[in-house]
C-alpha cells in the first residue's frame, strides 16, 4: 500500500482506519495496538504518540470494523468473532503494511486477539505479546458489568457519546455487547492459545479491573511456555492507559528494553 502516517486500508473485505506514529512498520519495528470491545484510533487518545516516545519504535493503531470510521459488520457478532478476528482480518492488516518485527499490544478484546494471533498464528515477526487487561473466559463479575454497560446504554446519552468516536455507535456497542451477553457465550474459553505463544509476554491488569479478576493473569502465568512478566496496578480498574498511564507506560518501557529487536 502506498504510505501515510493516517487514513484507510482494506483488510478482512472491509475498509479500515489506521493512525501511524513514528517510522512505518516497513522500516523499523512496530508496536500494534489492538483496541478494545467499545474502542477505536481515536479512544485511545494521546497514548499511541507516548507509547512512541518512550518506546523508540513506531505504533501503529487501526479501529476494527464495526468501530470508530471503518465500516460496520453484520449483527449479530458470531460467538467466535475474536478468534476470526485474530486468524482472518490481522494477518491482512500485518501483511498490508509490510511489517517487519511487531509487537502486538492489545487491550480486552484486543489482547485477547493479541494471543489468539501470537499462540495460533505461526508467525516470527513476533517479537513480544503485551495483554493489558486481557479475557480467555467469562466470569460472573464480567458478565454483570458488560450486562451494566447495556442497561447504560438503553437509559442514558451513552450513544450520544459514542457517536463521537463510533461512526455507527449501534454497530459498534450491539456487536460486542451482544455477543459476550449471548446464553451461549457463556461456555466461551480460548486459554488453550496461551501455550502456543513463543514470544516473551506482558500481562497487565488493573487490581480493580472490572470486567475481569486476576484469574486471568493466573490462567497466563499457568499456561505459559514463554517468559512473562506481570504488572499488576493498585488503584486502576479496566484501562491501566488511560487511568495509570506513568504505570503502565513504566511497565511496557522495561518489558521492551529486554526484547531482541
Amino acid at each position: 500500500m502506498e504510505w501515510s502516517p493516517s487514513g484507510f486500508l482494506t483488510a478482512g473485505g472491509k475498509r479500515l482506519e489506521y493512525a501511524c506514529f513514528g517510522p512505518p512498520p516497513d522500516q523499523a519495528p512496530t508496536i500494534v495496538l489492538l483496541h478494545e470491545g467499545l474502542g477505536c484510533v481515536a479512544l485511545w487518545r494521546d497514548f499511541p504518540k507516548r507509547l512512541e516516545t518512550v518506546s523508540n519504535k513506531g505504533v501503529f493503531v487501526y479501529s476494527r470494523a464495526g468501530y470508530g470510521q471503518s465500516d460496520p459488520v453484520a449483527l449479530p457478532r458470531p460467538l467466535d468473532y475474536m478468534t476470526r478476528e485474530a486468524v482472518e482480518t490481522l494477518p491482512e492488516v500485518l501483511d498490508m503494511i509490510g511489517a517487519r518485527d511487531v509487537i502486538l499490544l492489545g487491550h480486552s478484546d484486543g489482547a485477547t486477539i493479541s494471543a489468539i494471533y501470537a499462540g495460533t498464528v505461526s508467525d516470527s515477526r513476533v517479537k513480544g505479546v503485551i495483554l493489558m487487561a486481557p479475557h480467555f473466559f467469562t466470569e460472573p463479575e464480567g458478565l454483570e458489568s458488560i450486562a451494566q454497560a447495556k442497561t447504560a446504554y438503553e437509559t442514558t446519552d451513552l450513544p450520544k457519546k459514542m457517536a463521537k468516536y463510533h461512526r455507527d455507535p449501534d454497530n459498534a456497542f450491539h456487536g460486542w455487547n451482544g455477543a459476550w451477553l449471548d446464553p451461549g457465550f457463556k461456555a466461551w474459553n480460548v486459554a488453550d492459545v496461551i501455550g502456543g505463544i513463543r514470544a516473551p509476554i506482558l500481562a497487565i491488569q488493573g487490581a480493580g479491573d472490572q470486567y475481569g479478576t486476576l484469574a486471568q493473569i493466573d490462567e497466563i502465568t499457568k499456561r505459559a511456555i514463554a517468559q512473562v512478566a506481570v504488572a499488576i496496578l493498585p488503584d486502576t480498574r479496566h484501562a491501566p492507559y488511560l487511568e495509570s498511564p506513568e504505570a503502565t507506560l513504566e511497565a511496557i518501557a522495561k518489558f521492551l528494553a529486554n526484547l531482541e529487536l
